[in-house]
């Protein structure tokens, strides 16, 4: 397992970009590039079961371990979903999880630092490194057209 880390800078307002990547229509838009259709059920709240998925019923079945508003959120996923089954008892899943996905917020003058850092098993390397940067330009879009002008 490797840690990938990536960050961007947003000319908006923490508690603009916080809201823009968990809500869900919004999670919906800047996610769609990892996977078009991405949608999460369940709740962003600490201690809280959520599984974020792909339109076929795959994808990953999770635990929010931390969240402290609009300045951290620690994902830790916990298995993956196959035909809308979680899984986190498989050989293949043993093999990764858990794996934990950190989103850190920051003020740098008048605009918010995000950066992400995430445990990725050696063959999605190649795909995270290629799809973040689309991701979070896609996340500044949403923030920056949201934003309250100055």
């Amino acid at each position: 397992m490797k840690t990938l880390q990536f960050s961007t800078i947003i000319n908006a307002e923490r508690e603009t970009v916080w809201n823009a990547m968990i809500a869900s229509d919004t999670y919906k838009l800047w996610t769609s590039v990892f996977t078009e259709g991405s949608y999460f059920e369940g709740s962003w709240g600490e201690g809280e079961r959520i599984r974020f998925l792909s339109p076929d019923g795959s994808g990953i079945t999770s635990v929010i371990a931390e969240n402290r508003l609009h300045e951290f959120i620690s994902i830790k996923h916990l298995g993956s979903i196959k035909n809308g089954i979680d899984d986190v008892e498989s050989e293949e899943v043993r093999r990764w999880a858990p794996a934990f996905e950190n989103y850190y917020f920051s003020t740098v003058g008048g605009a918010t630092e995000v950066k992400v850092s995430m445990d990725v098993e050696p063959e999605f390397e190649h795909f995270m490194v290629n799809v973040w940067p689309k991701a979070f330009e896609m996340l500044k879009t949403i923030c920056e057209s949201q934003a309250r002008p100055k």
